[in-house]
């Protein structure tokens, strides 16, 4: 949520912000017309109430009591019902790009700052994951198709193995940093979720909501974990607070029909390790640095090949204000494709949880920000993929073997 203040005070800033995100820019000015109304009934009612205290003074009972009675119960559900329309219209301005994101209308317009390592050149045809998976009897996407329809798998054997051992590299690697574990809530409040910015424009389509209980399934474990300090305000000493959540995740994949159908890289059901970080706000940029160097550590201990790209401000979403993708190789596909994000959000968040820090005799928002540290499913195809041998089996990543107990998946 943005600042009415900043916007009362920016408007051609914030709707040059505002369409920089694909977002219609008339938004803000129906937010101040909004706010106007608003703030004039707001004055209007105060006006009332004083009056309705000053003849309540009085003894005797007078038609101008009861006006002022009358007005007041016009007046009242009217400001409700304004505020309301008010808040959820503010809720729709984006948080602005920081200063050094490129503009531009949508993902063919991100850029590629940085590649590490080299895709590997077989002597053999490389496999996709579901083939390998299918073949090795780790990946079983029929049976999961029987039980729950499409887009879920089952993984078993060392499939599983993978998967876990991936989770202990990741807290391995991310509990030297300061990282706290965290296994969240998958259901949280349509308020949390809205608290965290990612209803608005459409993004409810792609969730699992629950209408009679007013819960939604998390589609990232961030969802349930920036929350988490919802009203309070934290002492600054305590800052930054990282965790490292885990979660299965949930995704409609709404308006994705039959594209990247195959196996496991879309599906509704994955489970994931997320870094997020509570910070004040002159260590956010740091700490955005930090997460991003994170996802790249753990990339290169796997030794997979991969591209960090910058997000341009049509891709960045309603909340995020900068945001760097990795994009690994996956041989079978011949292609690049993204496994992690990481996001600053600012003080956006914090403004619509209310999550405050007191620094020295200062209340400031805090800067909460996020990074995937595995999303498990695409990194299993990352390394069957780029790790499958002529004969179909697969090499174990050496970093993963002390977890996985073997050299090789047959």
């Amino acid at each position: 949520m943005l600042d009415i203040n900043f916007v009362r005070e920016n408007v051609d800033k914030v709707k040059k912000s505002t369409a920089a995100k694909q977002v219609d820019p008339s938004l803000v000015d129906k937010v101040l017309e909004l706010d106007k109304r608003r703030r004039e009934l707001i004055g209007k009612i105060e006006e009332l109430r004083a009056k309705r205290n000053e003849i309540a003074k009085q003894k005797e009972k007078t038609d101008a009591g009861r006006e002022v009675k009358d007005l007041l119960k016009k007046l009242e559900p009217e400001l409700k019902g304004l505020e309301a329309e008010y808040q959820s219209t503010l809720f729709l301005l984006p948080n602005p790009a920081v200063g050094d994101v490129k503009e531009g209308k949508d993902d063919t317009e991100n850029e590629i700052i940085r590649s590490w390592g080299v895709p590997k050149e077989f002597s053999f045809r490389a496999k996709d994951h579901l083939e390998l998976g299918e073949a090795l009897g780790i990946i079983d996407v029929e049976r999961a198709a029987k039980i729950s329809g499409s887009r879920f798998a089952y993984l078993k054997g060392d499939g599983v193995r993978l998967e876990f051992a991936l989770i202990q590299y990741a807290f391995d690697v991310l509990s030297k940093k300061g990282f706290v574990p965290v296994i969240p809530p998958v259901l949280i409040k349509k308020e949390s979720m809205q608290g965290m910015g990612y209803m608005e424009h459409g993004g409810a389509d792609n969730m699992y909501v629950l209408d009679e209980d007013g819960m939604i399934l998390v589609g990232t474990s961030e969802q349930s974990v920036g929350p988490m300090y919802m009203g309070e305000t934290i002492d600054a000493s305590k800052l930054p607070l990282r965790y490292m959540g885990f979660s299965s995740c949930f995704r409609r994949e709404a308006g994705t029909y039959g594209k990247d159908t195959r196996g496991i890289l879309r599906v509704h059901q994955f489970d994931k390790v997320e870094m997020f970080s509570f910070t004040k706000q002159e260590e956010s940029e740091g700490e955005h640095e930090l997460l991003l160097s994170l996802e790249e550590e753990l990339f290169q201990g796997l030794s997979i090949p991969y591209q960090v790209s910058k997000m341009c401000t049509g891709d960045l979403g309603l909340p995020a204000a900068r945001k760097y993708d990795i994009n690994a190789w996956m041989p079978g596909q011949g292609k690049f494709r993204e496994v992690t994000s990481t996001s600053t959000c600012t003080d956006f968040q914090a403004r619509r949880l209310n999550i405050k820090y007191q620094d020295g005799s200062k209340t400031k928002y805090i800067h909460m920000l996020n990074g995937t540290g595995f999303a498990i499913g695409r990194t299993i195809i990352a390394i069957l993929e780029n790790y499958q041998q002529e004969d179909g089996t697969i090499e174990v990543p050496e970093i993963l073997r002390k977890w996985m107990g073997k050299d090789k998946i047959t």
